[in-house]
C-alpha cells in the first residue's frame, strides 16, 4: 500500500525550508531550487504545491508568524506558572531580539519581508505585517493590568509606552543583527525601560 502524503505536514516542511535558507543568505536571494534542495524535495514538487514564488513567500510569511508565537509562547511560560505582567512584558520582547541562532534567522527574515513589502503590494496586504498592531494592543493591555495594580505610575500613556517599546525592540534588534552591540547588551538597555516603565518592581512583579 503506497504511503499516505500529508500535504499539509509537506507545505509546512517546505515554508521552514524557506525560512532556513533565507535566515542564512537573506530573503531576496532565495529561490525555489534553493528551497528544494534544503527541503530535500524536487523543485516540481514545490511547485505542485507553490506553483510561484510568490506564493511560497507568502505561506513563509504565515509559519514565520506561527514560530514567533510559539517562541512568545514558550517565553512566558519559562517565566513562571503565574507570571506577572513585567514578567510576561519582558518575555514578549525577549523573543522579538535575536539573542540565538533561531531568533537571529527569525529577525533576518522578518526584516527582509518587511523590507519587501515595501514594492511588493501582495506581501504589503498580507495580515501578518500588520501584527504588530496586534503585539501593541497585548502591550497595552499588559501595561494596562500593571497600572490598575500600582506597578506603573497611574498618569502614564500606555498606549504611547507599549508603542515606544515596541520601536525600541525593534531596533535594539537591528542593532544586533549589524554588529553595533550584543545581545546582551541589548537585553541591558531593554530592561533598563522596563525599570523605568514599572517604577522599579522587580522583575519577577
Amino acid at each position: 500500500m503506497p504511503k499516505r502524503v500529508d500535504h499539509d505536514e509537506r507545505r509546512t516542511e517546505i515554508a521552514r525550508a524557506l525560512v532556513r535558507v533565507a535566515g542564512r543568505r537573506g530573503l531576496h536571494a532565495v529561490g525555489m531550487r534553493d528551497v528544494a534542495a534544503e527541503a530535500g524535495v524536487s523543485l516540481r514538487l514545490v511547485q505542485y504545491y507553490f506553483e510561484t514564488k510568490e506564493k511560497l513567500l507568502l505561506h513563509g510569511l504565515q509559519q514565520l508568524a506561527e514560530e514567533f508565537g510559539e517562541r512568545v509562547t514558550a517565553r512566558v511560560r519559562a517565566a513562571g506558572d503565574a507570571p506577572g505582567p513585567r514578567a510576561t512584558v519582558e518575555a514578549l520582547l525577549l523573543a522579538s531580539l535575536p539573542t540565538d541562532e533561531e531568533s537571529r534567522a527569525f529577525n533576518l527574515v522578518y526584516t527582509s519581508y518587511a523590507v519587501l513589502a515595501v514594492t511588493d503590494e501582495a506581501l504589503a496586504a498580507q495580515p501578518f505585517l500588520q501584527n504588530p498592531d496586534a503585539a501593541e494592543d497585548t502591550l497595552t493591555g499588559l501595561l494596562a493590568q500593571a497600572q490598575d495594580a500600582g506597578l506603573v505610575r497611574p498618569d502614564a500613556d500606555v498606549r504611547t509606552e507599549a508603542v515606544s517599546l515596541l520601536a525600541m525592540t525593534a531596533g535594539l534588534g537591528i542593532s544586533v543583527l549589524t554588529g553595533q552591540r550584543g545581545a546582551e547588551a541589548a537585553i541591558a538597555v531593554l530592561r533598563h525601560h522596563l525599570d523605568r516603565i514599572f517604577r522599579g518592581a522587580g522583575r519577577d512583579s
